[in-house]
């Protein structure tokens, strides 16, 4: 018989989260702080916890060890009020190998300067909860880069100081990357003159303008104008696979990843930096926003399926939005997170009410039965 098992966890207090942002998306009680992360998974750093039932499990890190079973994804609440860093992810090969050699060095997995907490890949799709969600993702073209660089240059007082930046854009997306990443003095002059334009004209370079005040001198903000810069309506998804270099800005939404918190950062943030590693593993090329669409698969279901676009990747997870009466089969052990409405779940026996806030885990696939109204995402292996 599948149990359906209350669960609920601690919201993760990153500087860059919203004030009581958890708390607003699934009105809960505030905590009057920062609220960045609500972690519903397995994994050890943060794993979501029983909230009632009968289980011989406390956290789902223990239903992993006392069932042998493997959760494949990790599913997040993300509420952001501040840029996050510029960072990107491993393949599942270079997370094995990083995650080794930082073992063999005995760097403890709590340290500043961990990289690899885990040995296992982390792509990641996010569905925006509200409209308005922004993000980073992708490097652009760069005949765009070089035509905001001109923007800037063409409204600034010292002009020549980004010159440097340009020809290094202008050789290709790896050059200008690189050339930021350099620290040289000149790349201190370019951050300088850049935000200071911006500065001057807030409207114009708007993002240039916010990131310098959230981030005052730091390389990242030319960076981020390097990549596709996108806002989501209530909804609208992104794929970021591994390589991906993304950034959220701010806004509501739930993720899905693989089981992992593998960050590779290269800015725009007070964490660790490893901006060698990150050029290790990252995807240089142009290419159009990695949007995800969703597919209709009933009236009141949709999903975000990653495999139909992940060009072979192994990604054996997707996330299902249910919005009224449906019926759906889930391939693992399923996490079901309610942001809107009530519904009632059915599964081999199991029957369980919830209403805004409520999260529930199915600790085996079926068919899961849904009556109601709302909107109740719903993670499960393939």
């Amino acid at each position: 018989m599948t149990a359906l098992i209350p669960l609920t966890n601690t919201p993760r207090d990153y500087a860059w989260g919203a004030i009581d942002g958890v708390a607003r998306a699934l009105g809960w009680a505030p905590s009057g702080g920062p609220e960045a992360e609500l972690w519903l998974g397995a994994h050890p750093l943060s794993p979501a916890a029983r909230a009632g039932g009968d289980a011989a499990w406390d956290d789902l890190a223990g239903w992993e060890a006392a069932t042998g079973a493997r959760l494949p994804y990790l599913l997040k609440l993300l509420a952001a009020a501040s840029p996050l860093s510029l960072q990107a992810h491993p393949t599942a090969a270079q997370a094995a190998a990083g995650f080794a050699r930082e073992e063999a060095a005995g760097i403890p997995l709590t340290a500043r300067e961990r990289n690899y907490k885990d040995p296992n890949a982390k792509p990641e799709l996010i569905v925006a909860v509200d409209a308005g969600f922004e993000a980073l993702c992708g490097f652009r073209p760069v005949d765009e880069t070089v035509a905001l660089i001109d923007g800037l240059a063409d409204a600034s007082e010292a002009p020549e100081a980004l010159a440097g930046w340009r020809d290094a854009v202008a050789a290709g997306v790896r050059e200008g990357f690189a050339w930021l990443l350099s620290g040289a003095p000149e790349v201190d002059r370019a951050v300088a003159v850049a935000s200071a334009t911006a500065q001057v004209h807030p409207r114009r370079f708007e993002l240039v303008d916010r990131l310098a005040r959230a981030y005052p001198g730091d390389p990242g903000i030319l960076v981020a104008q390097m990549l596709h810069h996108v806002t989501l309506a209530a909804g609208e998804a992104l794929w970021l696979p591994a390589g991906n270099i993304h950034a959220y800005l701010r806004g509501t939404g739930v993720e899905l990843m693989g089981p992992s918190d593998n960050v590779l950062r290269g800015g725009l943030t007070p964490k660790h930096v490893d901006r060698d590693e990150l050029r290790s593993v990252l995807d240089v090329t142009p290419g159009p926003v990695s949007r995800l669409k969703p597919v209709a698969v009933t009236r009141h279901v949709v999903a975000y399926r990653p495999a139909s676009v992940a060009s072979g990747a192994d990604v054996g997870f997707e996330l299902l939005l249910i919005t009224g009466d449906a019926t759906v089969r889930t391939g693992s052990a399923a996490i079901a997170l309610t942001v809107e409405g009530t519904f009632t779940l059915a599964v081999d026996g199991s029957t369980a009410a919830v209403a805004r806030g409520d999260i529930l885990f199915a600790d085996a696939p079926g068919e899961l039965a849904v009556t109601g109204a709302g909107r109740l995402f719903v993670a499960t292996g393939l």
